[in-house]
């Protein structure tokens, strides 16, 4: 059974939601079970009845799934009554809007950071996709933007990604997390390499955009060290499934 994992923050704003885990899909290996994302060597049926499973768990229908081409980059797309998923499923970006009630946005992960954030008065929602160049960037800050609402009205969720303990990097990326986060720490250097901590850095750029510490829930949840729960691109060298994780918009309070 799919078990989607869930914010109990979100929860009490009442923005249905989930964030993928591996468990309850029918995927083979390497990609078992619960294997969300298409173009990656599964079976295309075993990918379409994960997918029923996983939308079933948040209560969402397919055609009201909406994702698009993740580039690590800053474009933040709005979804508009009249679009359909099929049309926005190849445009680049790392950012959906969506103002519809009962339409679902998405990010797709497998060690990146996904995002999910909803504005409790008017029911309107956002997901992200944050690897590290696009945390550097900025992508989080340019979602909260495009949003268009006070951020200090706004409630996130931060999902399972790889977390610091994991994420070994060189000093090059080191440097440029580093100067993105200011004076604030997002690296380790306690070992022979450094770590970075994307969901530090995630922290600060809401921090930044006017979204209150209280209305910040990190699930928590390595996906490189969790291997029972979690797909991970870098530890599995490519070989591996996609999360997904879905927010749903509602109507105003």
């Amino acid at each position: 059974m799919v078990r989607a994992l869930r914010s109990t923050l979100l929860d009490r704003h009442g923005f249905r939601h989930g964030f993928a885990t591996r468990l309850g899909g029918v995927s083979q290996a390497p990609r078992d079970t619960l294997n969300l994302g298409y173009h990656l060597g599964d079976d295309e049926n075993a990918v379409r009845e994960n997918r029923e499973r996983f939308l079933r768990a948040v209560g969402l229908t397919r055609d009201r799934l909406f994702e698009q081409r993740q580039v690590h980059a800053t474009a933040i797309r709005e979804i508009l009554p009249r679009d359909r998923p099929e049309a926005i499923a190849d445009i680049e970006g790392d950012g959906l809007i969506v103002r519809v009630a009962e339409h679902g946005v998405a990010a797709r992960t497998a060690d990146c950071v996904p995002i999910l954030i909803g504005h409790p008065p008017s029911g309107h929602v956002a997901a992200v996709h944050a690897g590290w160049r696009g945390a550097v960037a900025g992508v989080v800050s340019a979602g909260i933007e495009a949003l268009a609402h006070d951020p200090a009205e706004l409630v996130v969720a931060i999902g399972p990604h790889i977390r610091v303990g994991a994420f070994e990097i060189g000093e090059e990326v080191a440097a440029e997390m580093e100067n993105a986060a200011g004076d604030d720490s997002v690296i380790e250097r306690a070992g022979p390499k450094p770590h970075g901590d994307l969901a530090a850095l995630i922290r600060i750029q809401l921090r930044r955009s006017g979204v209150p510490d209280r209305a910040i829930d990190d699930l928590g949840g390595c996906t490189h060290t969790d291997v029972g729960r979690f797909f991970s691109h870098r530890r599995d060298h490519g070989e591996t499934g996609r999360h997904l994780s879905v927010i749903i918009a509602r109507k105003p309070a």
